[in-house]
């Protein structure tokens, strides 16, 4: 039975705090971001390829990683963050405190109270898959690195595990957190979340 290996990891601590960045927000790692990213993954180095989302928070990591051991890295756009809308760049206690009806009505029904101009979770959801399927697809029977965001993470784990899309914000994903799902004829299996392969 031919087994594909996926390990995604999520971008470190971003400059500027906890906030709301979306994809339209591209701040680069703090120095501890960056230590969180290289303690997850450690001396670790069995991909055989390595797949990051554009933004600098993912994109400068995964193209130091591929560095370190020789290995391709591409782009895809696909994986970007979820948008957050008016939401992008506002602090989480700038929401939770200043738009509190907002920011609850979130929490009870994420797929449809979305904040103002954000991206619809549906087609959120259908553009991380694609690129997803694309590449188990593409890479299949071998083992590959996404290095990409909390929403695309929780994105692709709700689709493993078959959980509705509404539960999406019920998945903490940490930074630095590895997540491994493995593939093979009978579908994919979540066998780690916010793990380290340092250990």
């Amino acid at each position: 039975m031919t087994e594909t290996v996926i390990d995604l990891i999520r971008h470190g601590e971003p400059e500027g705090g906890r906030r709301y960045r979306g994809h339209n927000i591209d701040d680069p790692l703090t120095e501890k971001g960056w230590t969180q990213m290289w303690n997850a993954v450690g001396d670790y180095s069995a991909w055989n390829h390595i797949i990051t989302s554009p933004l600098l928070r993912c994109r400068a990591f995964a193209h130091a990683l591929g560095e370190r051991h020789g290995i391709d890295v591409t782009v895809e756009p696909r994986f970007k963050e979820v948008g957050f809308g008016e939401w992008e760049g506002l602090s989480h206690a700038e929401v939770k405190i200043g738009r509190i009806a907002e920011y609850q009505a979130f929490l009870r029904d994420p797929v449809n109270s979305r904040p103002q101009s954000a991206e619809p979770l549906d087609d959120f959801i259908q553009r991380v898959g694609s690129a997803y399927q694309e590449a188990v697809e593409r890479y299949n029977g071998s083992h590959f690195l996404i290095v990409a965001h909390a929403g695309v993470m929780r994105a692709l784990i709700a689709k493993t595990i078959q959980a509705p899309v509404s539960s999406l914000y019920r998945i903490k994903i940490s930074n630095g957190g590895v997540t491994r799902i493995c593939h093979t004829e009978t579908g994919g299996m979540l066998e780690m979340l916010n793990g380290r392969l340092s250990e």
